[in-house]
């Protein structure tokens, strides 16, 4: 026993610690949120505690900036929060965009380019000669055009994007009537892909604008005669919503319950066409 006559005094003392811990947290917990947050806040940063300038004593009317400063700080984690989800978002539609036209990604010279911004998608149309969207100097789709309009066109009544179309050209366009210049080649292949777009399923209404800027817009690094300038670019803008600005970008119910491809779309209407309808 002489050996071990101190013992009682560790168990006794932890026994006091644990007594000790619980009458703080009971007491944490008794308080109102003032007294949480400031104490939440020392813990998190000591060395910028709200008593470092003061005698020991809790600043009595600062709990209108403690307020403001956590709802600050709540407000910018959700907006964090919703922008990695819109940004991983429109990162599935692109790929998804991809795939249902069996492009690989990688390629150096894709006939389609689609690019993630900040508020939507960018997606270039190339018209270039190993895979042209037009017709030689006109505003014809080619059979490779008309698919790839049909299936954005799909793509952006599925996901509600509002669309601003934009048409380019080459220093020297395939244009052969000299009355006929790079301007006009390039507004009119804007409005033939908004007209093909609406024909195929977009609302008029979500076409904001269709601009023609014949050879004055090159592309960064491409010289000016490259048929890599004849392109339609499309920016995509995520629909806002007055009530909750974050649901834009999530598919709604009626996305999740539409068909993954246009193929499906015409075959549903097929379906729907022979199905019997009451008079």
């Amino acid at each position: 026993m002489a050996g071990h006559g101190g013992a009682w005094k560790v168990a006794f003392a932890d026994f006091m610690t644990a007594l000790m811990a619980l009458f703080l947290v009971l007491w944490i917990s008794a308080q109102d949120q003032e007294i949480l947050i400031a104490t939440s806040r020392y813990f998190q940063s000591p060395f910028k505690a709200p008593l470092d300038n003061h005698s020991g004593v809790m600043p009595f009317n600062s709990n209108k900036q403690t307020t403001s400063t956590g709802n600050q700080q709540g407000n910018e984690k959700e907006l964090e929060k919703n922008k990695q989800i819109q940004l991983s978002f429109l990162n599935s539609v692109a790929a998804d965009f991809y795939r249902l036209l069996h492009l690989d990604q990688s390629l150096a010279d894709k006939p389609i380019d689609v690019q993630v911004t900040s508020d939507g998608l960018r997606v270039t149309l190339f018209d270039r000669a190993k895979r042209p969207l037009f017709t030689p100097g006109t505003t014809e789709f080619t059979d490779w055009g008309r698919y790839a309009l049909q299936s954005l066109a799909w793509t952006i009544d599925r996901h509600h994007f509002r669309v601003t179309i934009d048409g380019h050209t080459s220093l020297a366009p395939s244009v052969t009537n000299e009355n006929y210049s790079a301007w006009e080649l390039s507004a009119d292949r804007a409005n033939a892909s908004r007209r093909s777009l609406v024909h195929y399923a977009v609302d008029p209404h979500y076409i904001e604008r269709v601009t023609g800027y014949a050879n004055t817009r090159p592309l960064p690094g491409v010289k000016a005669d490259s048929d890599s300038n004849d392109r339609v670019t499309l920016s995509l803008t995520l629909t806002p919503k007055p009530k909750d600005a974050s649901a834009a970008f999530l598919p709604s119910a009626a996305n999740l319950n539409s068909p993954a491809s246009p193929a499906e779309a015409n075959s549903a209407r097929d379906h729907s066409a022979m199905a019997p309808h009451k008079i």
